[in-house]
């Protein structure tokens, strides 16, 4: 079997971690292809060759691929699934735009949130917040699937897969960019970092969050907040984790005034330690915790930030 797996490719450059997890979990579906695909997209197509387990590096550039548009990109890979049996992605923003889309042209289902392959035609995907996991079996000839990369491990570098050039399919002109507005941070991003401090409800205010910053600064992490603190204005949605935000595992998460509810869980509970900080001993957020400090964050947090100091 053969696996077609979009790269995810952000203004030219490769996001080599949800890539690199990506094809750890198509590599037990079969030979992995990588498409990279943008108006400039030849120099993360060489550094997607050099991950471990990918046979084969499709570069396509052109302009109708650029700016996040969805529909160009799907119809070029509607175009390429003839060869191929999995149509796959890491569970990215774009490609949960990109891949529905590809499975309505094919006339498929999509496979969303993949979090473990059983086999070719089975896979495991979290329900409910992630209290159960759902067991799915594909009748469909090509299977369309989006990883949840979190539950799994990047693969090395090193390889040196061939790197091929292809054309653009036709544009369908249903959409297009008229302008971006990106937030810029010298920040980690959220869904890549290592360590990740989160705020929730009990900061108190946009002003107070300020201590979670200058926590995550010393320790060189990325900022999250829970979906009550977004909700309440305290910080913006692009750090929002959760079952309605961005799905995090980093090496350590520490979770700062957050209660433990299980929308919030659902995005942060494969996190390899978590920390938690809540004056509030009988917080959920103690029950997944690795460590728990029962305390004023306005005491404690401060007081950590110096001692990293």
């Amino acid at each position: 079997m053969a696996v077609l797996l979009l790269a995810e490719v952000t203004d030219g450059a490769l996001a080599l971690d949800a890539t690199a997890k990506a094809v750890t979990a198509a590599q037990a579906l079969g030979d992995v292809t990588v498409l990279a695909a943008g108006s400039s997209a030849a120099a993360a197509g060489a550094e997607a060759a050099k991950i471990d387990g990918v046979a084969k590096v499709m570069v396509a550039e052109d302009a109708s691929l650029g700016h996040r548009l969805a529909e160009p990109t799907a119809a070029l890979i509607a175009g390429l699934a003839s060869d191929y049996s999995h149509i796959v992605a890491p569970a990215t923003t774009d490609a949960k735009n990109i891949l529905p889309r590809v499975a309505a042209l094919l006339d498929v289902m999509v496979l969303s949130d993949v979090s473990a392959v059983v086999d070719a035609d089975t896979f495991e995907r979290p329900i409910y917040a992630g209290n159960a996991i759902q067991v799915v079996k594909s009748s469909d000839a090509k299977k369309v699937i989006t990883f949840r990369t979190a539950g799994f491990d990047a693969a090395g570098a090193g390889a040196e897969a061939p790197v091929e050039t292809i054309s653009a399919a036709e544009n369908p002109g249903l959409s297009e960019w008229i302008e971006d507005k990106v937030a810029e941070s010298d920040r980690p991003e959220l869904t890549s970092a290592g360590v990740v401090v989160s705020g929730g409800r009990g900061v108190g205010s946009e002003e107070d969050f300020a201590i979670i910053e200058k926590l995550a600064d010393k320790l060189g992490a990325a900022v999250g907040a829970s979906r009550a603190a977004v909700d309440s204005g305290f910080a913006p949605n692009d750090w929002q984790v959760g079952q309605t935000g961005k799905v995090v595992a980093p090496e350590l998460y520490i979770a700062v005034g957050i209660s433990g509810a299980i929308q919030h869980l659902a995005g942060m509970k494969d996190s390899k330690i978590i920390v938690a900080i809540n004056k509030d001993e009988e917080a959920p957020i103690f029950q997944v915790a690795d460590f728990g400090l029962v305390a004023d964050l306005f005491e404690a947090v401060p007081a950590l930030t110096e001692k990293l100091s």
